[in-house]
């Protein structure tokens, strides 16, 4: 053990995104700024998201796509730290990128490019970064925070739990932030896995034969829909619009799936009438990919020529396309989630500050928190959102 302790004005715990943007932030407003992670590299997460390209943030960011306990309480961060501000930043490191579907924002090349410019924000803040350190002890006494790593102890009036949320473990995920959290006093809002794929069981299964098909839905449950692609899988569903839904599910509702968004109400009765002779297989292969086509024909259970078949039914196996209901069994869990709902719960912190509020210079930020965003660069734009506002007050 070292023979006294360091000092710092601010310790951060976690190298990831919201950490890395709070101590470089930090560390340009002259403050000493120590970051401590058990990794061996910065930023894993950032390193293998959007494919390797990092979908760093979205430019439809709102507070209303969000998922909170209190759904206002992203609202001050976000406002204060827009993508537009992000963007200036990686415009400003010469980072080349481009805009997918539904505003996300990616590296031209690789996310990597989004790390390397996050470490030298940090270096031009004087930020001592260090990996591979397991932390062994955090204590606060006298107003001083204390954390105790690699045969180190560093102390500073501020600690910031950056250390993010278990899912994705094999990149060294765990749940270190709630226990700190909950050893400060800090509730911690149930964690589940969100953004993650749905498993299905019984009269489900049936569509396992059909892995690797994927096609536009709007996917639904209650009021939330989302329209994007499904995947099926040999365990379940998959896919952007599941993914999203999925934030949403608990376990034993169902959830909702429309296979033909752009048709109208009467369109088979339509094809009916412009062909007969038609049978109800080829007239789903006019719009979705055969085999998925073959397979909900054989479940709606309706042969022969659509001449031949009542409107009454046809309207019926409309209705059932249109909203064909799956109750999923379960999901993939933190191992294959994006993020984490759930977390360090907003009613101890302050929504301006990040701070805790009965605990001078404890502040809470990223993924740690109970705050989830959609899938497409909206948990980015938190990390960094609440990163950067955190590093106002340290």
């Amino acid at each position: 053990m070292s023979a006294a302790p360091e000092t710092y004005d601010a310790i951060v715990l976690g190298a990831g995104g919201a950490g890395l943007m709070c101590a470089a932030m930090a560390g340009q407003r002259g403050r000493r700024v120590l970051v401590i992670d058990h990794a061996d590299q910065a930023g894993k997460k950032i390193l293998i998201s959007g494919g390797g390209r990092c979908n760093f943030t979205n430019i439809h960011t709102a507070p209303d796509r969000y998922l909170s306990a209190n759904p206002h309480f992203a609202k001050s961060a976000l406002g204060r730290y827009t993508p537009q501000d992000f963007l200036a930043l990686v415009e400003r490191h010469g980072i080349a990128w481009h805009e997918k579907t539904l505003g996300q924002l990616f590296c031209d090349q690789s996310a990597r490019q989004i790390v390397a410019m996050l470490l030298a924000e940090c270096e031009a803040g004087g930020v001592t970064i260090r990996l591979s350190h397991v932390i062994s002890a955090v204590t606060h006494a006298d107003g001083r925070y204390s954390v105790t790593h690699g045969g180190r102890i560093a102390t500073a009036p501020a600690l910031v739990i950056a250390t993010g949320g278990p899912s994705i473990p094999k990149i060294g995920a765990t749940a270190f932030a709630y226990d700190l959290a909950r050893q400060f006093g800090l509730k911690v809002v149930e964690p589940r896995p969100a953004l993650v794929p749905l498993t299905l069981g019984g009269e489900d299964l049936l569509f396992r034969s059909l892995s690797g098909v994927s096609t536009e839905v709007v996917a639904r449950h209650g009021k939330t829909a989302f329209r994007e692609a499904a995947l099926l899988t040999h365990r379940g569903l998959s896919g952007p619009a599941i993914l999203q839904i999925s934030s949403y599910w608990r376990h034993g509702a169902a959830i909702a799936l429309d296979f033909l968004p752009d048709q109208t109400p009467g369109w088979l009765t339509e094809a009916k009438r412009g062909k007969p002779r038609a049978t109800l297989t080829q007239s789903l292969r006019g719009h979705l990919p055969d085999r998925l086509a073959d397979a909900l024909a054989e479940r709606l259970a309706l042969p022969g020529d659509l001449g031949n078949i009542p409107d009454r039914k046809l309207q019926d196996a409309e209705r059932r396309l249109s909203a064909w209901s799956f109750t999923p069994n379960g999901t993939e869990g933190f191992a294959k989630a994006e993020v984490t709902i759930g977390g360090i719960s907003t009613a101890g912190l302050s929504s301006q500050t990040m701070e805790a509020r009965h605990l001078p210079g404890l502040y809470a930020i990223g993924e740690a928190v109970d705050v989830t965003g959609w899938l497409g660069g909206y948990n980015f734009q938190w990390a960094w959102a609440s990163g950067w506002v955190a590093a106002q007050f340290l």
